[in-house]
């Protein structure tokens, strides 16, 4: 459509270089660095408090930041780009009392779409969310679950280049919540960017690519998702086969899980050595593949040490 522009494919949608932002004596965001690519689903992860929503009000230059500097579609972000952008904000942002096709409209014109581009828009969204029959009515009529996705809808209308998601999911049903995941990838797939900010763990695991994790204003965790899980998990393996593990010397502790058993090996043991010592006891191997530690549970950890 005419009024978004082209993304730049070959340069961060969003980059960020070493931000620091105070408030008074606190000083929510520390010297903050990352970048973030067109056609990503990137997750931002932290503690209630951590600085998320103030890195999120930076980006959008709702907020200036006291030092460093924060790129958009490779530069300081103007009143144009900011018509490219969609934010769902963890508080909805309705008018309650409005219908859901009106309210719809005015958000979509507010980015810059024409009353007949607006009108369009809305109708095939409602459409494609199954909501066509709840245009004309009340947006306060509508159960928590419709509303979330008419604010959802809110954010989507403009077709946005790039998509800043805080707590999407909330007051979805397990329907609702695969159907918007399945939106989120069809973005990703068209190079559109995506930030995704949620305490779901689940969920980024199945989204993100790559994760950075706030705490206190300062970063925790920043890069690929598998590199991290491998860099927090214990030295183990899951294994299907019908070798004799009591017999192996390179085996610390073994929990039997029904047919997959977990094999936590000595420190120092590499997982391919332990996979050489079944090929050689002469046994077939199902299924062999290293054991890495749910997000969720790195996300814990890590905010009970900084605390």
């Amino acid at each position: 459509m005419l009024y978004s522009a082209a993304m730049n494919t070959t340069s961060p949608s969003i980059c960020i270089e070493s931000v620091s932002k105070s408030f008074g004596p606190v000083q929510a965001v520390q010297s903050i660095s990352l970048a973030i690519q067109p056609g990503e689903v990137f997750g931002l992860l932290g503690p209630n408090g951590a600085g998320k929503t103030t890195l999120i009000r930076l980006i959008m230059d709702i907020f200036r930041p006291d030092s460093g500097a924060i790129q958009v579609f490779g530069h300081h972000l103007s009143d144009y780009d900011k018509n490219r952008i969609g934010y769902l904000p963890e508080e909805r942002g309705l008018y309650t009392r409005q219908k859901v096709v009106s309210i719809l409209e005015y958000f979509a014109c507010l980015k810059g779409m024409s009353n007949s581009q607006a009108h369009a828009s809305v109708l095939g969204w409602l459409d494609r969310f199954d909501m066509a029959e709840v245009k004309n009515r009340k947006v306060q009529e509508l159960s928590k679950g419709n509303q979330q996705k008419v604010q959802i809808l809110a954010t989507l209308v403009s077709e946005p280049d790039i998509l800043i998601l805080d707590e999407p999911f909330s007051g979805l049903d397990p329907v609702n919540v695969r159907f918007i995941l399945n939106v989120i990838r069809e973005h990703a797939e068209r190079g559109k960017t995506i930030l995704l900010s949620t305490h779901q763990m689940a969920l980024v695991e199945t989204l993100c690519q790559r994760v950075f994790m706030i705490n206190k204003g300062k970063q925790v965790l920043y890069g690929p998702l598998e590199q991290i899980q491998r860099q927090h998990s214990d030295n183990a393996v899951l294994v299907q086969s019908e070798a004799d593990y009591n017999q192996c010397p390179l085996i610390e502790n073994i929990h039997p899980n029904g047919k997959t058993v977990k094999i936590y090996l000595k420190e120092g043991i590499p997982h391919k050595e332990f996979l050489a010592w079944l090929v050689h006891s002469g046994h077939d191997v199902d299924s062999f593949e290293r054991a890495t530690t749910p997000l969720e549970d790195i996300f814990i950890k890590l905010a009970e040490e900084s605390r």
